[in-house]
């Protein structure tokens, strides 16, 4: 009796024992088999740990760092490439569009500036001769820098030679002078010369009718301006002029142009005719 109490006491401890070791088996067990696996160290992510998820991956709170700096990314901002976890500085370096002026990277959440494909900070994007922010205004390109319409016109633009404002367009060019179309005209008429044939007399232009008005010589045989156009050559005697084709005889009409000749009080003759009178 004693020896069966005692055998069956050692039964109830060793079963007790037994039962100790199985709960503490199924435990671990249970544990493994429902803990989310860390994608960085692949290894379970136990009850006792703190369990980071970010579309339906998984991270201890000790491997949720950046890829490229190892700096912690808890409670930080971050961002995702190829499935890899970076800070914002890290992804902004490798990624983000750099500044064509300082060749900075333009963190994202600042203002950035396109034109002509490249990407400028808006602190940079500025006018290379007064240094202000260009934004949205209307600027002009010089020599690979880039200026505000004033500065440009102040700096570079032709100004006009009569109303002394920018030429933006177009243009003529008189005496070496940069002259507005609108601005050129007849010194005579006023009217418009550009595109036009005209003649110039100290500073100013004249248009053909307003030059043989006031100023060009009268041909004695048609009383026609001469003019000095083109390849238009005339014949000079004493006080007198002529057109080359009216330089004729008087009374057979030959040209008298290189020839010898006679005169009769206004009138020209060659030398037949001079003879025969």
């Amino acid at each position: 009796m004693f020896l069966k109490t005692s055998y069956f006491s050692s039964f109830i401890l060793l079963h007790g024992h037994q039962q100790k070791q199985l709960e503490i088996k199924l435990e671990a067990k249970n544990d493994n088999l429902f803990a989310n696996s860390c994608e960085e160290c692949k290894m379970p992510i136990k009850c006792d740990s703190k369990d980071l998820a970010y579309k339906g991956r998984h991270w201890h709170e000790a491997c949720f760092k950046c890829a490229k700096c190892n700096h912690s990314l808890v409670e930080k901002p971050f961002a995702v490439k190829d499935e890899l976890l970076l800070c914002t500085e890290c992804y902004s370096n490798m990624y983000s569009s750099k500044c064509f002026h300082c060749k900075k990277t333009i963190m994202p959440g600042s203002r950035k500036m396109e034109f002509k494909g490249s990407s400028w900070h808006e602190t940079c994007f500025v006018c290379q001769y007064c240094r202000q922010p260009l934004g949205t205004k209307p600027l002009i390109t010089q020599d690979n820098e880039n200026y505000c319409v004033p500065c440009f016109e102040k700096q570079f633009a032709h100004h006009c030679y009569s109303c002394k404002k920018v030429i933006t367009t177009g243009g003529v060019t008189f005496n070496d002078q940069p002259w507005h179309k609108e601005c050129f005209l007849c010194a005579g008429c006023k009217q418009q010369l550009s595109g036009q044939r005209f003649i110039s007399k100290g500073e100013y232009p004249y248009c053909l009718d307003c030059f043989s008005n006031l100023y060009a010589k009268k041909c004695s045989a048609c009383n026609n301006a001469i003019t000095a156009l083109g390849d238009a050559q005339f014949i000079s005697f004493e006080d007198r002029q002529w057109h080359s084709e009216c330089f004729n005889c008087v009374k057979c009409s030959i040209s008298l142009v290189g020839q010898g000749f006679l005169t009769q009080q206004d009138d020209i003759l060659c030398r037949e005719c001079g003879s025969a009178m």
